[in-house]
This record gives C-alpha cells, structure tokens and sequence, in this order.
C-alpha cells in the first residue's frame, strides 16, 4: 500500500483516489483421508474367475517344454487357484479427499481520477 501512495504522490498532476477495495474468491480445498474398503470377493462371479484363471493357467500350461496335455492341465489348476484366491473378504486402503470451501484473499484494486479519466490498478496488498 505504499508504495501505491508513493506512486500516487509521484505523479505530476493531482490525481484522486477514490476507492480501494479488496476482492476475495471462493476456493475448494481438499482434505486427504484414508479408509479400509472390503467386499466380499473381487466382484466377479466364480465362473469369470474360473474363466480368467483358465486362459491364464493353459497359456503357462502350454509353453511348458516337454508337457504333453499342459495346456489342459494349466487351465484346471489356473481356474481353480484363481477362483480360491477371489473368495473371501479383501481389502484395500483407499484415499478420499474431504472438500471444504474457503473465502481467500485474491486482490486488491484502487480507483483514481487523473485529468478527468478514471483509472483503475490492480494489486497484492
């Protein structure tokens, strides 16, 4: 605000300030917390979890050198293990945020007249 004056004062006519006002805004801030989320299983049947781990054991299954049937054999054992493993209570920590709005400064602004013109400077007080 000073330096505004000193400014003001510096100019070589007479010039008037007629208002100074300051502007705020509204902004949103986000509060980080975490929380403990369980569901029962993945959220998937057991079949798509059969299917899953059936695709995925007879891929490994099949590019085992020297196994005859270990495509078979892989997409058995993968849906079984995949479907075991989805059951059950699982957990997970997630993050939610809280929002809270707050009113801060944003700037401030002096109205003046110099030789019959208004004029308006914006500023950080």
């Amino acid at each position: 605000m000073k330096k505004l004056a000193i400014a003001l004062a510096m100019l070589p006519t007479v010039a008037l300030a007629e208002t100074t006002q300051d502007h705020y805004k509204t902004v949103v801030v986000q509060n980080p917390y975490t929380v403990e989320v369980c569901t029962q299983g993945n959220g998937k049947s057991d079949f798509q979890n059969l299917l899953e781990g059936a695709i995925v054991g007879g891929a490994i299954g099949n590019n085992i050198p020297g196994e005859k049937n270990g495509g078979a054999a892989g997409a058995i054992i993968g849906g079984i293990l995949n479907t075991e493993r989805n059951k059950g209570t699982q957990c997970r920590t997630e993050t939610r945020y809280e929002e809270e709005q707050k009113t801060v400064y944003s700037h401030s602004t002096v109205t003046f007249t110099h030789e019959g013109r208004s004029y308006t400077l914006r500023f950080q007080r």
